[in-house]
C-alpha cells in the first residue's frame, strides 16, 4: 500500500482527528474514506459520450400508432 505524505496547518489538523475520533476511526482510515469518496465522486461520462446523440444513420425512426387507453373502474 502506497502512504502519502502531506502538510496541513494545525487547527486543520486537529479538525481532523476530532472528525475521525468521533467516527471511530484513525485519522489515517478517516483520510482514507474521504480520498476513496473524493475520487469515485470524480467518475463522470467519457469524453464524447452524449456526442452519439442525433448521428443515427438508419431508416428514420417512427413511433407506431399508439392503442387506446382501456376503461378502468373507479375507486370509491
Amino acid at each position: 500500500m502506497t502512504q502519502l505524505h502531506c502538510y496541513v496547518p494545525d487547527d486543520i489538523a486537529q479538525q481532523v482527528q476530532y472528525r475521525a475520533s468521533q467516527a471511530g476511526l484513525s485519522v489515517s482510515r478517516y483520510l482514507t474514506e474521504l480520498i476513496k469518496r473524493d475520487v469515485a465522486a470524480d467518475k463522470s461520462w467519457p469524453e464524447g459520450y452524449f456526442e452519439l446523440f442525433g448521428q443515427w444513420e438508419g431508416a428514420r425512426l417512427e413511433r407506431p400508432e399508439q392503442l387506446p387507453l382501456e376503461e378502468r373502474l373507479e375507486f370509491k
